[in-house]
């Protein structure tokens, strides 16, 4: 017969409770955990407002480019017209690039939360927490940085 095996994850608190901390402020929804979330979801959405902004100025300029220059929407290259080149070769490749960056600007922001409200008392230190391979190593394989 094949033995049973449990799998659990990280503790999630110190043998005292959640109140340990500012990571305890933040749970049980205190004033100045409000203000650690406040700022964390301020830059955020400071951080989608700029790459909605980018992408809005940089698409949007496509038209108006191509309207106030006719002769270089008639171009072609390698047998097609530069707009088409640039909307289909040109576009998606930036949305790539912006998306990628958004996604570790944003990952990078949340680590930052994580060590200002992660404190010494907090059984779940940054290492375990960003743990994803189970080594104990805190490394994810899968970032690049």
């Amino acid at each position: 017969m094949v033995e049973r095996v449990r799998v659990t994850g990280p503790p999630r608190h110190t043998a005292a409770g959640r109140g340990a901390g500012r990571l305890g402020d933040v749970h049980q929804q205190t004033p100045i955990g409000d203000v650690y979330l406040r700022s964390l979801l301020r830059e955020q959405l400071g951080l989608a407002a700029r790459v909605i902004g980018l992408v809005v100025l940089t698409l949007g300029a496509l038209p108006l480019v191509f309207h106030l220059w006719p002769e270089l929407a008639a171009r072609e290259l390698a047998g097609l017209p530069v707009a088409w080149v640039v909307l289909g070769a040109g576009v998606y490749p930036l949305l790539l690039l912006l998306g990628w960056r958004y996604v570790r600007r944003v990952e990078r922001n949340e680590r930052y939360f994580a060590d200002l409200v992660g404190s010494a008392g907090e059984s779940v230190g940054l290492a375990e927490a960003d743990d994803v391979t189970g080594t104990g190593s805190g490394v994810d394989p899968g970032d690049p940085a």
